[in-house]
C-alpha cells in the first residue's frame, strides 16, 4: 500500500503543488481534495481510483505518524469494511483508511479525515522533543 500511496502522491502532485507530504496537516489538503470531487458531482465509481489513491495516502499517514502497519483484512474484515486492507494500531485496533475517505466522499464535511486522525484511538504516543 505504500507503493500505491506514494505512486499516487507523485501522479497528482506533478502539476499541482499540493502539499501532500505525508503530515497530519496535509490529512486537510485531503479533505479538500474529497470535496472538490463531490462539488463536481462525480460519480463513485468514475472516482474510485482517486478514492482509492487517497484512501491508501490517509492509511500511508497513519503508518508514518501514528505507528500504525498495513494489514489484509480476513474475510469477516472485509465483509464489514468492504475493503481488502487496512491499518493495525499499536495498540491492535484496525481502522479501514480506504473505507474512511469513501465515506467523506459519500457524508462531506461530517467526515473529516483530519478530524479522524486527531480523534483516532491507538496511535503510538510521539516523544517530545
Amino acid at each position: 500500500m505504500r507503493q500505491h500511496a506514494d505512486r499516487f502522491v507523485t501522479r497528482v502532485t506533478a502539476r499541482n503543488r499540493l502539499p501532500l507530504d505525508y503530515s497530519v496537516a496535509s490529512l486537510r489538503v485531503v479533505d479538500f481534495l474529497v470535496d472538490g470531487l463531490r462539488k463536481g458531482k462525480a460519480d463513485r465509481e468514475r472516482v474510485a481510483g482517486t478514492l482509492f489513491g487517497l484512501g491508501a495516502y490517509v492509511g500511508e499517514v497513519l503508518v508514518r505518524r501514528a505507528g500504525a502497519v498495513w494489514v489484509d483484512f480476513d474475510a469477516e474484515q472485509r465483509t464489514y469494511f468492504g475493503q481488502p486492507v487496512g491499518v493495525r494500531m499499536p495498540d491492535g485496533r484496525v481502522w479501514n483508511p480506504l473505507g474512511k475517505v469513501v465515506n467523506r466522499f459519500e457524508a462531506g464535511r461530517e467526515e473529516s479525515l483530519q478530524t479522524f486522525y486527531l480523534l483516532l484511538h491507538g496511535r503510538a504516543r510521539q516523544e517530545a522533543s
